[in-house]
């Protein structure tokens, strides 16, 4: 056995045996994470995926710089209708392969959409940027450190960038004070206002703040970053029907997608803002990608049709998954962020404080060796994520695999035990997820399966390696 083939050996033993871990014998509550479907995956590593199709719009028409590429443009139209239908919007851009990138597109187009016009003036950065703070659960990409970097306008005597944050409300953090916004929007007079954060369960002002600013002259531009709750559209918040010029957000997480970003609004003519819709194109391609992934845009199309056909019912269950989830770890005693009058979320997203228990790390460390997966989350009150007081979690990829109320109930029966008295609840879990094998809201697996072998059969170049890999396959538990 030479030692190219060891090495491969090797790795490909404990990839199976992480992707066993993973996908039979752990309850994932990572918020950020879902799994996609077997056609989702199997698309998303067809002949598309070592492909290219750069494409750009010039002198009126959209312009494809590569051949044999007539089926991945086909595709990416149908990808666009099927977002234009899911959020019921006229502009999408898909060539952001992250939700960061997406971000990174729309900051750097408005600074090119606020110099036009500017003729040999040199151009400037944004005057001044509203968001969520980082530790009161806003993006990282959305700080300036993240993908604002260098793109707002300095304060000359800090140093740091004018960026202001929502104030929370005195007695829930977690909400916004809208009458301080208000002031704080009167003062600051921004370019931008960012909705969206990571750590995410209660809906943002929109409204409110459309109604703030929609006389102001310039109108700030309104974005909502949904990376975390896109798949929720509609049955959380619906940001484009409620003033938002701007949509943003990643494919993977409670949308059904691999891993990719995309960009949605209804800038038309009309709308006074074509010109940052263009900007936003330009920035997409060539500014920001080249080859944009054209395997995972094919399995984007299959998660498209999946989220549009399951939608309701998908968001319907998750939020009240996160519901029940939420109340049965907190009548276990388990401290629970949020207020109980609402029901402590209205995302997928659980929020608990654990540190008379240990820090968050630790609690998350220990959670993790007993096959329940989470990541540990600095709540409002705490200095820095190091030695953080919470643990953040997410109920979309469970509910996926067909876990309902009763199920989170007895999840948090587990974790109560874990956390509180350290018990070690490992083999409880691992069999406890035996019964959540299957996926849901997708084809069911007999009638998946035949589809996902014939495109993987028809992604070899020879019809016998095809052979040689259906005698090799074998199918394990």
């Amino acid at each position: 056995m030479t030692e190219f083939q060891s090495d491969i050996e090797k790795l490909i033993k404990k990839t199976e045996k992480n992707n066993i871990w993973r996908q039979r014998e752990c309850i994932n509550l990572i918020p950020s994470e879902s799994t996609p479907s077997l056609l989702v995956r199997m698309c998303s590593i067809a002949d598309a995926s070592g492909r290219y199709a750069e494409h750009r719009l010039m002198k009126g028409n959209e312009v494809y710089f590569y051949q044999g590429i007539d089926f991945i443009r086909d595709v990416e139209e149908d990808v666009r209708k099927e977002m234009q239908a899911y959020f019921n919007c006229t502009n999408v851009e898909l060539r952001p392969i992250s939700g960061q990138m997406a971000n990174d597109i729309v900051f750097k187009a408005m600074v090119k959409f606020i110099n036009r016009g500017r003729g040999t003036k040199l151009s400037r950065r944004m005057r001044s940027v509203i968001n969520n703070d980082l530790k009161m659960g806003g993006h990282l990409s959305d700080q300036p450190m993240g993908a604002l970097f260098n793109l707002v306008e300095e304060n000359p005597e800090t140093g740091k960038e004018y960026v202001y944050h929502f104030p929370g409300q005195k007695d829930n953090p977690y909400k916004t004070d809208t009458s301080k916004l208000a002031a704080l929007i009167e003062t600051a007079k921004p370019e931008l206002i960012i909705f969206g954060k990571s750590m995410f369960i209660y809906k943002e002002p929109v409204k409110e703040v459309y109604k703030i600013v929609k006389n102001m002259n310039p109108k700030p531009i309104l974005m909502y970053d949904m990376a975390h709750t896109i798949g929720l559209y509609g049955a959380f918040q619906e940001p484009l029907a409620d003033g938002v010029d701007v949509v943003t957000g990643s494919t993977h997480k409670t949308f059904f997608g691999p891993q990719r970003g995309v960009i949605v609004s209804n800038m038309d003519e009309n709308s006074g803002l074509d010109k940052l819709w263009s900007e936003i194109k330009s920035r997409a391609l060539p500014g920001s990608t080249s080859n944009h992934h054209l395997g995972t845009l094919l399995g984007l199309l299959v998660a498209s049709y999946e989220m549009n056909y399951f939608k309701k019912k998908f968001q319907t269950q998750v939020i009240a998954n996160a519901r029940a989830f939420a109340n049965a770890l907190n009548d276990r005693g388990v401290t629970v962020e949020g207020d109980a009058t609402d029901g402590f979320t209205e995302t997928h997203q659980v929020l608990i404080r654990v540190r008379k228990y240990g820090l968050g790390e630790e609690i998350a460390l220990r959670l993790e060796k007993n096959n329940i997966i989470t990541n540990y989350q600095a709540l409002p009150d705490d200095d820095s994520f190091v030695g953080s007081s919470g643990i953040r979690m997410g109920v979309q990829e469970m509910t996926r695999f067909g876990m309902k109320e009763q199920d989170f109930e007895e999840l948090a029966g587990y974790m109560a035990e874990c956390i509180q008295k350290k018990r070690k609840v490992a083999e409880q879990v691992k069999l406890f997820r035996q019964r959540f094998q299957t996926m849901q809201y997708c084809l069911p697996i007999e009638k998946a399966a035949p589809l996902a072998a014939r495109v993987f059969a028809s992604s070899f170049s020879d019809g016998k390696d095809a052979q040689v890999f259906a005698k090799a396959m074998v199918v394990k538990g």
